[in-house]
């Protein structure tokens, strides 16, 4: 999705090659996930050391030469293996996440190099055209794929709307999140991206949704209400910007409409809980220069990356017949922006050995990635308080001390994961970071309390 820069000969072949892949999806009715697996190991053994020695290196850009491999091509059949490991119970999404792997990815750079035009304000390296390239084509493969292996599954065919609503919206979001520049290679991220949403609408009951649209409406009055209160206090009292306030009240009557008040409780206990600890100490983190910018004022995107998962995880919870183990994932995904937040500025304010998990090397507070006892323990009992809360609140079906163990746990690993990805240096902000380890908390929750409850 590179501006408009032309197409060498081997980026032709790069793209013929990335493109023509993603039709071996179509042997995916016939193949068990593992078998499938087996054939991704295969493929990254002959893409590492097989095929630059028949292509003579001509698919190795110049990067992958001083690296001394093509990482694209390497991490290509590693990402389907991974969308068959974490989603292979719904070959469907994973089916359509490759589509939009292969062919969003790849049109969108033929387009972007081909036709240039206008760039986004985040990336001068990207193009309109080539996300919009990629929306379609990507969203078309997807819908194509994932109609091929309805086809060849027994149960009623979704509706062709609702699988170009959901794959549309994970196309959509792959585009942008492909065009940031987060540092990480879009072979990984497009396709995990894809496979989360998608394994997750591709799971909504019709009925079920269609069943609780009296609900959300007759709740959508008083989570208006309470939020715009909600927010014109948080305005006032410093916390949020003008940007914040807006997106994160659509966000607050989302989460309500979708969850419940109960989720909104949550939110807002999760809102107290980083809002309040921001300012502990702030003139000393002020004065070192690692306080929040602003005042401790949070804009939209800061809401976008703490709220958006649970959000999604919630209208799941709502419209799937596995609601529980979402609205578990929720609370995690919540506890886990709780954790990461109440410990970082805990930690920047009476961490005294603050350190790297990567190296253990001590360093100074508020080095990227840095942690510390006294901020994970503080991050341990904000997840604790978020876990507590949401049990009293009847959120996570009656699973007492195992549940609330499983969310600080899941809190533990998406905070402790950012905190490794900082200190690797990874070219993700702090927003970027933030969404990630909340999606991180999630899946771990999901995990977990499957493996615990079978079929849960």
């Amino acid at each position: 999705m590179s501006a408009r820069a032309g197409l060498s000969a081997g980026e032709i072949a790069r793209k013929a090659l990335h493109v023509g892949a993603g039709l071996l999806a179509l042997t995916l009715p016939w193949l068990t996930r593992w078998q499938a697996l087996a054939i991704c190991i295969g493929a990254f053994f002959m893409n590492a050391w097989l095929l630059p020695r028949i292509t003579r290196h001509l698919l190795e850009r110049e990067d992958d030469r001083r690296r001394g491999y093509a990482a694209g091509i390497i991490y290509y059949p590693l990402a389907v293996g991974a969308l068959l490991l974490l989603f292979g119970s719904r070959m469907d999404a994973v089916a359509a996440a490759w589509g939009i792997l292969a062919f969003g990815d790849g049109f969108a750079t033929i387009a972007g190099r081909l036709a240039g035009g206008p760039s986004p304000s985040w990336n001068p390296g990207k193009t309109w055209t080539g996300i919009l390239a990629f929306v379609v084509a990507g969203g078309a493969a997807a819908v194509a794929l994932a109609t091929w292996m309805a086809r060849h599954d027994p149960g009623p065919d979704p509706s062709l709307l609702f699988l170009a609503a959901a794959c549309g919206a994970a196309a959509l979001v792959c585009a942008l999140v492909e065009s940031y520049p987060t540092g990480f290679n879009d072979n990984i991220t497009v396709p995990l991206m894809a496979g989360g949403i998608l394994a997750g609408l591709f799971r909504v009951d019709a009925t079920i949704l269609k069943e609780s649209v009296p609900s959300m409406l007759a709740a959508l009055p008083a989570a208006v209400i309470v939020n715009l209160l909600a927010t014109t206090a948080a305005f006032a009292a410093g916390t949020v910007g003008v940007s914040g306030a807006v997106v994160g009240m659509i966000l607050g009557v989302a989460l309500w409409v979708f969850g419940g008040w109960q989720a909104f409780v949550i939110l807002f206990l999760f809102f107290v809980l980083g809002s309040g600890t921001t300012k502990v100490g702030y003139a000393g983190k002020a004065a070192r220069g690692i306080a929040q910018e602003r005042g401790g004022r949070r804009g939209a995107r800061h809401a976008i990356a703490n709220a958006a998962v649970p959000v999604f995880l919630a209208f799941l919870a709502l419209s799937t017949p596995r609601g529980d183990l979402f609205r578990m994932a929720m609370v995690a995904a919540l506890a886990t922006a709780a954790f990461d937040t109440v410990s970082s500025e805990i930690g920047q304010v009476w961490g005294r050995r603050p350190f790297l998990p990567t190296t253990l090397r001590r360093v100074p507070p508020g080095t990227e990635g840095a942690i510390s006892v006294e901020g994970t323990l503080a991050g341990v009992a904000a997840a604790a308080v978020i876990a507590g809360a949401a049990g009293l609140l009847g959120l996570t079906g009656g699973g007492g001390l195992i549940a609330a163990a499983v969310i600080v746990a899941a809190a533990f690993f998406g905070a402790t994961l950012e905190s490794y990805l900082g200190a690797s240096g990874a070219a993700l902000d702090n927003e970027a970071m933030n969404l990630a380890n909340t999606a991180a908390g999630a899946l771990f929750a999901i995990g977990a309390t499957s493996f615990m409850v079978p079929g849960r």
